[in-house]
């Protein structure tokens, strides 16, 4: 399998081209700023930290997230690596899922710490699909470049 330096080169240099493009359909009016950046935004998090090889403890992806990298411990645990993490639909929707769940573990925390109720942003409807869309691609190509990898392994050793 491709190591996680290239698959982030593949996701950024993809993530490069449709900036341009991007670029293209907001200056042609075809899409709006607001839209554009949370996709990209989006795109940028999930190539950088919710990467399919959350899944190992001792990743590139994981150890980006420095000492917040213990919060992926239970989720590796749970989710062996190339199976429902590795999978185009749910393990996206895993990631996505533990990481939420994360986020209002800690929110309700801290308002039973605080006695203070923690408000949390809303997205807005316009943004939202734009968002999903963003956190989805880039699993989507760590996963077919995996797969992708994997079958022409497999050619060159037949020859």
């Amino acid at each position: 399998m491709p190591g996680g330096k290239t698959h982030l080169r593949i996701e950024l240099g993809l993530l490069g081209l449709m900036s341009v493009g991007g670029a293209v359909l907001w200056w042609q009016g075809t899409i709006g700023e607001k839209e554009l950046g949370a996709f990209l935004g989006a795109y940028l998090f999930s190539s950088l930290f919710l990467s399919p090889d959350l899944d190992l403890w001792e990743s590139q992806a994981t150890r980006r997230w420095w000492i917040g990298r213990i919060l992926w411990y239970p989720y590796s645990k749970v989710f062996r690596h190339r199976r429902a993490s590795h999978h185009l639909i749910l393990g996206p929707l895993t990631r996505i899922v533990y990481l939420g769940g994360l986020v209002l573990l800690g929110a309700w925390g801290w308002s039973r710490i605080t006695h203070q109720r923690l408000l949390l942003p809303s997205l807005r409807a316009e943004i939202l699909l734009p968002i999903i869309i963003g956190l989805y691609i880039p699993n989507q190509v760590h996963i077919m470049t995996d797969r992708i990898w994997s079958k022409f392994r497999v050619l060159r050793h037949r020859h």
